[in-house]
């Protein structure tokens, strides 16, 4: 899917920037400043394409095989359902077609995900201090593991997949839940029972599966209170 996506992410990018398409060029910035705020754009709108993947259904039913891991590893980050990926792919051509950033500026943005997201589904043994002081600018292991949770409470938040100035933006941000006392996984998936490759990939076409319930109330909490 990577050597589908980045073609057609790239070639869309240059035939959106010589038609002077998109938020960007529409804005007096020097090439710097527009390549900054064409990656920020970018990484502030899957925010919202995540939060889509939790609280849509049919998008649920092909996200929830990323959550089935009941141990997280850097393996994690590309274990995503090629449905996800594929229905993905439209979402990626509207961000582009609406913020329209530089064919470098798609190309700088990827490599940054793909390391963010290889980087919090690691299970990289990282200090507290650590942890509290990246966490103000990037998705940490700590953070993503509260988001992998069987709770609802904490599945619903941490959304960034970048940067965390989202979550605090929106408040979505937890910190205050102990990794000692989390449980991995989705709720009937739990335990013992191991999903096959056949079962991941043929899931979502035999079971509906509805995503966690959110009630939507807002929490912010400190940096300072991840552990």
């Amino acid at each position: 899917m990577q050597a589908v996506e980045m073609p057609l992410a790239l070639t869309l990018a240059e035939f959106v920037q010589q038609r002077h398409w998109g938020i960007i060029p529409a804005l007096p910035l020097a090439r710097p400043i527009s390549v900054v705020a064409g990656i920020l754009l970018l990484d502030y709108t899957l925010y919202w394409w995540h939060y889509l993947t939790h609280r849509i259904p049919f998008l649920w039913r092909f996200h929830q095989v990323h959550h089935f891991d009941q141990e997280m590893d850097a393996t994690t980050a590309l274990r995503f359902h090629f449905g996800e990926i594929s229905i993905s792919l439209a979402f990626r051509a509207v961000q582009i077609a609406v913020i329209g950033p530089s064919p470098l500026t798609v190309c700088l943005w990827q490599v940054f995900l793909f390391l963010c997201i290889l980087f919090h589904h690691s299970n990289v043994r990282l200090s507290v201090v650590a942890e509290r002081i990246l966490a103000r600018l990037v998705v940490t292991p700590r953070l993503h593991g509260i988001h992998h949770s069987v709770v609802p409470e904490e599945v619903n938040s941490n959304w960034s997949s970048g940067l965390t100035a989202w979550d605090w933006l929106h408040s979505t941000l937890r910190t205050e839940a102990p990794q000692a006392t989390l449980t991995l996984g989705v709720p009937g998936f739990v335990g013992p029972y191991e999903l096959s490759a056949v079962e991941a990939l043929t899931l979502p076409f035999e079971v509906a599966g509805n995503p966690p319930e959110y009630d939507g109330a807002p929490v912010r909490q400190s940096f300072d209170a991840l552990s």
